[in-house]
């Protein structure tokens, strides 16, 4: 390297790193340009401050530090514009590619099911639930005592049966006031309380909604029977002598006549059920906004739903004609049975479904026994429900409630778990009684014990049998209450090895059956989400698929209602595989045994879920056998459902 001074300026020459500075095409090199004498300096300079900056730098290469001037001379050719406009366009096709997909997905994948077609719903009737205080009757607070054995069960919707202010007439089904709760069950603070408490555990509260009628101690029927101006028509009024109160033929649900002469205002008014339960009059506008303000009001405190009672009541005909007869010959003095009469004026009359399609919007705004069973008539049943129903719609099933016997006692022990494995393999929505996840039995009531008022009317119509105490552990009173020795109807003598305690402690008790099935529908897409396609039925077994589009595995389930083993062949069907295994059996010892299609054992009363591998569906080939309420694919690439 070497430098001198002259006229003040320090010689670079061989400093200068750049070749490209150093050798400017038409002009000499750095040095000889520094070595020119000042004259002509001078005019190299001037043309240099006159022409274009960019013009100055024409042949230098990038280099670390450059001016703008020489980066936006390099940026604008083609070797680097080029490669940059590419990678431009491939991030902005990939961007739209992504929205696309995005597009795509949410525009083929089927809907969410909502949180009321995930779980089972378990019916609580809550004065055989859990007593809390020791007054024999169950409350609020022994349920929300009791909140984790539904976290057990892995289920996510309880439907608690009335808890309004009533007489108690009819249990709570005759309701005195819409808005309040109970004193026999609680306050409304242990309510709110119980509703927090089960939206923390991520349960969903369903309440007993009753719009068909009031208590006759209710504000508005006293009101309607002075006549109050805005009141008089809030129920079914008709004129009538007091000496024969029957404006028509219609009968109660509990006997007798509908009609009751009021004397206060000197007509009769109808009740479908008893007199003291009063029918609204649903043809009035304000009492349908009535009924929408009650909505408004539970959902207004954070209830999820509701349960919909005596809905087919809700609208009579206005012309009050008398039913026809079943038998025209029977003297029309003796119908006295709703049994006497086709009920074609009382029940599912035009105009109901647009008055629960009315509720329903309101509610969207808040949007957030052996012998007699067999294959053949459970799958007439199931059949008969499916068959009917509107296409894309979902059904819900229920065996046993309040109102109906228990299954053990209907159909008897043996059939308790496959009943149970049908309700929750079955597409669409189970209802689950409380007691019938460990098999509990209907109790015998004498006639004395007897506090159903059907019971009273007629001892044989008592419903108290199916609404015993829930059975938690042997201990007093089965633990419904054990504060006291009260309880309001009797226990069942076998709590000490019926109860849930016990049942925790055994892995192939009905418990442990129910958990693990429902468990099992709530975590496979098929059980869910798929076909339902009938395979085979016979005197004793009745077989159903589930199976999903693209999924490689689907179940089998194979039900014996029948009286006998039986063994089932479905070689028949292809699209098995010739071996299975059993998943499970509500015989426990039969747990992952591998069995042939074409010998299928099973003894009276048991049932098998049998998981199996499969590319080949069986719906696509037999669309009269199968049913789907939302037809859905699944894409295992990107493990995600979608529209088909």
């Amino acid at each position: 390297m070497s430098f001198t001074k002259r006229t003040g300026i320090l010689e670079l020459g061989e400093c200068t790193g750049n070749l490209g500075f150093q050798d400017v095409e038409g002009v000499g090199s750095a040095a000889e340009s520094i070595n020119a004498n000042p004259a002509e300096k001078q005019d190299s300079a001037a043309v240099t401050l006159v022409s274009d900056a960019a013009e100055e730098y024409t042949q230098i290469k990038p280099y670390a530090g450059m001016p703008k001037e020489v980066l936006l001379l390099y940026s604008s050719q083609a070797r680097y514009r080029v490669p940059r406009e590419i990678l431009f366009w491939l991030t902005v096709a990939c961007t739209l590619a992504l929205v696309a997909l995005t597009i795509t997905v949410i525009a083929l994948s089927p809907r969410c099911l909502s949180w009321w077609q995930i779980s089972p719903v378990y019916q609580i009737y809550p004065r055989s639930f859990r007593d809390s205080d020791g007054d024999g009757v169950g409350d609020l607070k022994g349920i929300q005592e009791q909140l984790d054995h539904f976290q057990y069960l892995n289920i996510k919707s309880v439907w608690i049966s009335p808890f309004y202010r009533s007489p108690m007439k009819d249990f709570g089904y005759d309701v005195e006031d819409f808005q309040a709760i109970d004193p026999l069950f609680g306050t409304m603070h242990d309510f709110e309380e119980l509703l927090v408490e089960m939206h923390n555990k991520g349960l969903k509260l369903i309440m007993d909604f009753i719009p068909n009628h009031t208590s006759d101690r209710h504000r508005w029927f006293n009101l309607s029977r002075m006549r109050d101006p805005h009141y008089k028509d809030y129920y079914v009024w008709a004129d009538c002598n007091e000496t024969a109160p029957r404006p028509n033929n219609w009968v109660s649900v509990f006997g007798n006549s509908s009609w009751t002469y009021d004397e206060v205002r000197g007509q009769c008014y109808l009740h479908q059920f008893l007199k003291e339960q009063p029918d609204l009059n649903f043809r009035n506008p304000h009492v349908r906004q009535e009924m929408i303000d009650i909505i408004h009001f539970w959902l207004g405190k954070g209830v999820d739903g509701f349960r919909m009672d005596a809905v087919k009541h809700i609208l009579e005909a206005a012309h009050l004609r008398d039913e026809p007869q079943v038998d025209p010959n029977k003297p029309p003095e003796s119908v006295t049975s709703e049994w006497d009469l086709h009920h074609d004026y009382t029940t599912s009359q035009l105009g109901l479904h647009d008055l629960l399609r009315d509720w329903r919007a309101e509610m969207d705004i808040y949007s957030r026994e052996p012998g007699r069973y067999s294959g053949l008539w459970v799958q007439h049943l199931v059949h008969l429900w499916m068959a009917n129903m509107p296409k894309g719609q979902w059904p819900n099933w229920v065996v046993g409630n309040h109102d109906k016997p228990r299954i053990a006692s209907s159909a008897g022990q043996s059939y308790m778990r496959v009943i149970n494995m049908l309700l929750l393999t079955l597409p669409g929505t189970p209802t689950t009684y409380y007691g019938e996840e460990i098999g509990m039995e209907n109790i015998n009531v004498t006639d004395s014990q007897i506090q159903d008022p059907a019971g009273k009317y007629n001892a044989s119509a008592s419903r108290d049998p199916q609404r015993s105490p829930m059975q938690w552990n042997d201990d007093i009173n089965a633990g419904f209450n054990n504060k006291t020795n009260i309880t309001w109807l009797p226990v069942h003598p076998d709590y000490k090895s019926v109860n849930v305690e016990v049942q925790k402690k055994d892995e192939g008790s009905v418990l442990a059956q129910y958990r693990f099935l429902n468990t099992l529908r709530q975590s496979e897409l098929p059980l869910h989400r798929g076909w339902f396609c009938y395979i085979h039925s016979d005197a004793s077994v009745f077989s159903y698929l589930r199976e999903l589009d693209g999924l490689n595995r689907a179940f089998l389930m194979v039900l014996n209602f029948g009286k006998e083993s039986a063994i089932t062949d479905l070689s028949s069907i292809s699209e098995l595989p010739d071996q299975l295994e059993v998943l499970m059996s509500t015989n426990q010892a039969n747990d992952g045994k591998v069995i042939k299609k074409s010998h299928i054992l099973t003894e009276a009363g048991e049932g098998l879920v049998i998981q199996y591998s499969t590319h080949t569906r069986f719906n696509p080939n037999h669309p009269k056998q199968c049913y789907v309420s939302e037809k859905a694919c699944y894409l295992g690439a990107i493990d995600i459902l979608y529209k088909c």
